[in-house]
This record gives structure tokens, sequence and C-alpha cells, in this order.
């Protein structure tokens, strides 16, 4: 028996915004975990204060307003709703925090916050990476081609880096960057993973996923697997994750900015430049 998802009409979508927007009021109802959150607050800051100028009308773009909100004060917190609230030429500087993964148009998103930007102004966002959660998302699609036979979807696609980089161009932004780091995660269990993901209301949303609950048997098998597949180096009865995290940086257009030469103006042959190096 196949596990397909049922077919449905209208174009394909990525994500089914209700269940998104259900599973994030479950995680604040029962009490959000905002660790990841914290995280990639600290390491924006670091960011920042590498940077030799002061941000004045910060906007954040986020799927967990209530914590941006009390980690930026000053900032104008908006959701990441295809449509964002922001209006142009208002901010300089636009983070759009941990929720990239389940936008349906990525660079859509990103010509709406560097619209947002006046000149000059800065835009970071951070999404999880092509090697986030890779073993669980194994371990699940082992186990239900094991029970079933077929395969549906149950963790939203992340992006490689060199792709995701590619955006930050696509949307109109200069200077752009990407980079990532690595944050490994250790847990007890399966059923600890999976609590602390609903608690931050990043379990299943996709639009084409099985519209009914999950058999145990397929729970238990990928439990199995997992606890195989991933052990904890420093504790070999816990699992051992990786998080990928990408951070894509760009600057709205301005005068002042460095700009590559146009091809064939250089004033001197590479020949030249190396025949003068020093032995």
């Amino acid at each position: 028996m196949s596990a397909s998802p049922p077919d449905f009409d209208g174009p394909p979508r990525l994500t089914d915004r209700t269940a998104l927007s259900r599973n994030r009021a479950r995680a604040a109802r029962i009490g959000r975990e905002d660790w990841l959150h914290a995280l990639v607050r600290d390491e924006i800051e670091d960011r920042l204060s590498e940077i030799n100028r002061t941000f004045t009308a910060p906007a954040v773009v986020t799927g967990n307003p209530a914590f941006w909100t009390a980690a930026m004060p000053a900032a104008r917190v908006v959701g990441d709703e295809p449509v964002l609230a922001l209006q142009p030429g208002q901010h300089d500087l636009v983070i759009h925090a941990l929720a990239l993964h389940w936008a349906d148009d990525p660079v859509g998103q990103l010509i709406q916050s560097a619209r947002a930007l006046v000149p000059d102004g800065l835009f970071i966002a951070v999404l999880p990476g092509a090697g986030t959660l890779a073993p669980l998302r194994a371990a699940l699609a082992q186990a239900e081609v094991e029970v079933t036979g077929g395969l549906s979807p149950r963790i939203a696609p992340f992006g490689e880096i060199r792709d995701l980089g590619a955006l930050v161009t696509r949307a109109g932004l200069a200077l752009p960057v990407a980079d990532q780091i690595t944050q490994a995660v250790s847990y007890r269990d399966f059923l600890h993973l999976a609590r602390d993901l609903r608690a931050m209301g990043e379990t299943n949303a996709l639009d084409r996923r099985l519209r009914h609950p999950t058999r145990r048997t397929i729970l238990r098998r990928a439990a199995q697997i997992l606890a195989e597949t991933a052990p904890d180096p420093q504790d070999p009865g816990r699992i051992r994750l990786g998080l990928d995290l990408i951070f894509l940086t760009g600057w709205a257009p301005a005068d002042n900015q460095p700009k590559p030469l146009r091809p064939g103006s250089a004033r001197t042959s590479l020949a030249a430049a190396l025949s003068q190096r020093t032995p």
C-alpha cells in the first residue's frame, strides 16, 4: 500500500499556512522553546558589532514575533506572511529570522525585504541549511518505506548554501555574502527531539503532507533507526544531530558603495602586474 499524499487542486505550494499557524500557536500555548532563536540573536549581535554603524530603524520578519519583540524592542517586528507588512524605504536594517524555509516564494520575501531598506541599508536572513536534521529525515523515510512501502513529505526541504546565496543577488542587493555555522544538538531520544520540534513550532506543515496521523509502527521504527545511525559520541545512549544555519547578507544599493570595475577598464595588464611581484 502506497503512502503517497493525495492529489491537490491548484498550483503546487510548499507550505500549508493554516497548519503552520496552528503549529506555531500550539507551541506558544504549551510553552515555546526559543533556544534556536536566542542562538541566532546572539550570532547576529556579534556580526552587527563588527560593523562600524549604528542602526536606528530595524525591522524583523519572523514566525516567532514574541521572542523578537522582546529581543529587539526598538524594531518593527512583522510576521512572515506572503505579503510583508513593511513599507518601502523605511528601515536601515531588515532581519529575516528563521522563517524563510517556510516561504513558497523565498525570492519574493527577499525582494520585499530589500524594498523596505533605505539606500545602503543592511539585510540579514538566517535559515536552516541542507544538513539540518539529516539523520531524522533519513530515519523517517526508511521507516515509512519499510512499514508502508511508500514515502510522504515530512520535513521541509532545506537549501544548499551556494543556491541560497544566489537569492541575495536575485533580490537586487549588493555585496552579497553567504556563510554557514553548524550547531550540534543532543537529545535523550527520538521522543524528546519530537517534543522539542513541537515546542519550536517546527513540526510538519508541508502542503503535500499526509492528512492523517503517522502510524505508531513508523515512529517506533524511526526511533530505532535514529538511535543506530546518530548516536552521540559523548554519550552513546543519546542521539546527536546537526543544525546548519545559513546567514545571507546584502546591502541595498547606494552610490557610496564599492563597485567592481567594468571589464576591460584596467590600466595595467595581468602580465605586467605579475612581473612586478617581489621574488
